[in-house]
């Protein structure tokens, strides 16, 4: 069944053609980027987008990873907080990031001869709030991983037998789906999500959100790992304090994809 799904995934990124991939590091857009190399070579290229919003050590492991696998790869900055209606962190903000980033790699798509740009949603975005699949329908942008009938489930396990190092990498999101809603998007507010959550990892837990809700720091770790958040409860007290937080909470819910979603 998986190496079905493969096939018919190699089969999409040949009928492309060329293609531009939008790469981030992360499971998903790191096996399709192996993936398009694998199949058309030079006729692919990798670009990473550098903002605000992603974390410094997720970009540098993105350049990392890409040397290790061995495609073509470029980096981008851009200026996400200068994006119209992004700072103001309205529930469709993910919608104008999205159209701006894909603004600029159609461009370069067009202007390097590559006819299609490509990125790695998958079939269970379809099952979340993901205001960003309209910027991909309008720019004409295709998700060969969603169109191959692909898990986030099939992608770690087809990712395993690639040998990806990503296969069992935990998810990520950028920092600004840390904040509510209608919550302004800061520089500083991003830099202090960044260090608490630096700060948990630093504890061993893989797999975290840090909730911005204003004074109060909300914390989601999965289940297992609630037990090192109370082992070290003083030591993050006194961190997230030191930051700039006045409370600092544990979700009882646990780790959840999209939690702040939970409102709409």
């Amino acid at each position: 069944m998986m190496e079905k799904k493969l096939e018919s995934l190699k089969e999409i990124i040949k009928s492309l053609e060329s293609t531009l991939v939008a790469y981030s590091g992360g499971v998903d857009s790191t096996f399709l980027a192996k993936v398009a190399y694998d199949v058309l070579s030079h006729k692919s290229l990798a670009i990473t987008i550098k903002t605000e919003v992603h974390p410094d050590w997720e970009f540098e492991e993105a350049i990392e990873m890409a040397k290790k696998l061995g495609f073509s790869h470029e980096t981008i900055n851009i200026k996400a907080l200068t994006i119209p209606q992004f700072e103001s962190n309205p529930p469709d903000r993910c919608y104008y990031c999205k159209k701006e980033i894909l603004t600029i790699l159609k461009q370069i798509a067009e202007k390097r001869g590559f006819r299609y740009v490509i990125e790695g949603s998958n079939m269970d975005d379809l099952k979340d709030h993901r205001p960003g699949m309209l910027a991909l329908k309008e720019a004409g942008v295709r998700s060969p991983l969603k169109e191959a009938g692909l898990t986030k489930a099939d992608i770690r396990e087809l990712s395993k037998i690639l040998n990806l190092p990503t296969w069992d990498k935990p998810s990520f999101a950028c920092l600004a789906s840390r904040f509510p809603y209608g919550t302004k998007i800061t520089q500083e507010n991003l830099k202090i999500v960044d260090e608490g959550e630096s700060f948990l990892r630093s504890l061993g837990i893989r797999q975290l959100r840090l909730r911005h809700h204003g004074d109060i720091a909300r914390i989601e770790v999965p289940e297992n790992d609630i037990k090192i958040i109370l082992e070290n409860r003083e030591h993050i007290i006194r961190k997230f304090k030191d930051i700039g937080y006045k409370y600092v909470s544990l979700d009882l819910q646990g780790y959840r994809t999209g939690s702040l979603n939970e409102v709409l």
